[in-house]
């Protein structure tokens, strides 16, 4: 029998809760002209950060935002069990390219927007089941390469509608380890694929809003668990509109979360930022997790959080095929524990 299991989606660690050591965050010059900025341990001066492309300058984002997670943690690839990543490239270039430098044990996950958790959650059952004692979990996107493979070359300056997100550029991740000083994972509720029909591509929050409702309201029936069980809620890149939707569908459920529900794509920019609805992408729910989200619970702001990282499962095959774009979402709970 799985004595770990809760309900129908969600584990938790009782004995071995496996603990975040160390993160590190990497963002873009607009990212770090927003609000946030003060938290993340380096901002870029230009997109193409010295490379070729922009795709090699995503690659050097994660490749770097490794180097600096285990180098807070005085550790080297060598100690390292296991690296989780991904991005949104085709074959999850960044990381897939980045592992190869780091020479660690890679699983190379896609979960679009939702990867960060993901990884996470992966992470911590390795680290729970005594399979390895350091996991890398770590993810990356660019406006530029997002741009570029999803949508419109840049250069044909095509208008954006109100409801499209601006992709973070940025590389986020975090240490878990089986011992040590941080916050722990104490549960994780696996998201099912959603669908509510959405094919527009620039309406992802709409797309993905469902799945994170879905999630969050199974991690509450799973836990026993309710909003008031938590400081803060936290989805990955739903941005305002998708926030909003979220709401409506949890109190149809019986669940209200406003008054302690952030969604990541609407803290890491600011309105005059001119983003539109506001944030997404594989480094939105990294880096405000791995720089804000962190460094508030260090600094006793926050005791448990619920995060649900959010992804939009679709390609650009699907899309141009008219193929609606289904949603998921994985959550975690993270927690202070003596």
């Amino acid at each position: 029998m799985a004595q770990n299991r809760l309900g129908g989606q969600t584990i938790s660690f009782i004995q071995n809760l496996p603990r975040i050591t160390s993160r590190a965050s990497i963002v873009g010059k607009k990212e770090g002209e927003g609000p946030l900025a003060q938290y993340f341990d380096k901002i870029l001066e230009d997109d193409l950060w010295g490379e070729k492309s922009w795709e090699k300058a995503e690659r050097r984002m994660f490749i770097e935002a490794a180097q600096l997670i285990m180098k807070k943690a005085k550790k080297e690839p060598a100690d390292i069990n296991y690296l989780f990543g991904g991005d949104l490239l085709d074959q999850i270039i960044s990381a897939a390219y980045a592992a190869r430098s780091l020479g660690i044990p890679f699983y190379g996950l896609y979960g679009a927007c939702s990867t960060m958790t993901e990884s996470i959650s992966l992470g911590a059952v390795m680290v729970d089941g005594g399979y390895a004692d350091h996991v890398l979990c770590l993810t990356s996107s660019h406006f530029c390469t997002a741009e570029r493979q999803f949508r419109f070359p840049l250069e044909m300056g095509t208008q954006r509608p109100p409801t499209a997100q601006w992709t973070v550029t940025g590389a986020g991740g975090v240490l878990l380890s089986s011992s040590g000083e941080g916050p722990c994972i104490t549960h994780v509720t696996t998201g099912k694929v959603i669908d509510f029909g959405i094919k527009d591509a620039n309406n992802m929050g709409a797309a993905m809003a469902p799945a994170a409702a879905d999630t969050i309201r199974a991690h509450f029936e799973d836990t026993g668990r309710g909003p008031e069980d938590y400081d803060l809620i936290v989805t990955g890149d739903l941005a305002k509109y998708g926030r909003e939707l979220t709401i409506h569908l949890l109190k149809k459920e019986g669940y209200d979360i406003e008054s302690r529900f952030i969604d990541c794509g609407c803290e890491i920019f600011s309105e005059e930022q001119d983003i539109h609805a506001g944030a997404s992408g594989c480094g939105c729910s990294a880096v405000v997790l791995a720089g804000y989200l962190l460094k508030q619970m260090e600094d006793g702001q926050f005791n448990r959080i619920l995060m649900a990282s959010t992804g939009a499962l679709h390609s650009t095959v699907s899309s141009q095929q008219g193929d609606s774009i289904p949603g998921i979402a994985h959550a975690i709970a993270i927690e202070k524990k003596g």
